[in-house]
């Protein structure tokens, strides 16, 4: 993402030096400039894109600075959300666990209740039955 966001940034630091690179005014044509003036005046000319070439690519690069940071609080937001959804799901997950595994043992409890009574009423029958 980095690397689209300066990709952009270049690419629109390029158009602004070409843009800035056109002419703005016109001279008038009766006045003669002697070379050292023509000089001057591409010197000049220079510069002031220069400056503005730097003044928007600092412009370009606090954007995307600020997008990363965002970018950057957006992942972290969502890993918190992420972590705390697992989390959750983990506590769910054993307390449905605990459930189950109570009731089985109540189950297996009651089973083994009702085959010791079996058990018991049916040694009585078989004792009575001898006694008979």
């Amino acid at each position: 993402m980095k690397k689209q966001i300066l990709s952009l940034a270049v690419v629109a630091l390029l158009a602004f030096g070409v843009q800035s690179c056109e002419k703005k005014e016109t001279k008038p044509a009766d006045e003669e400039l002697t070379l050292g003036n023509r000089v001057d005046s591409l010197t000049t000319d220079i510069e002031e894109v220069k400056d503005s070439a730097v003044s928007k690519a600092e412009s370009a690069a606090t954007k995307a600075k600020d997008a990363t940071q965002n970018a950057a609080t957006d992942v972290k937001d969502a890993t918190k959300k992420a972590a705390t959804d697992v989390e959750n799901a983990a506590k769910k997950t054993a307390a449905d666990v605990k459930d189950a595994t109570k009731k089985g043992a109540e189950k297996v409890e009651n089973a083994a209740k009702a085959a010791k009574d079996g058990t018991v009423k049916t040694a009585k029958d078989v004792n009575e039955a001898l006694k008979k």
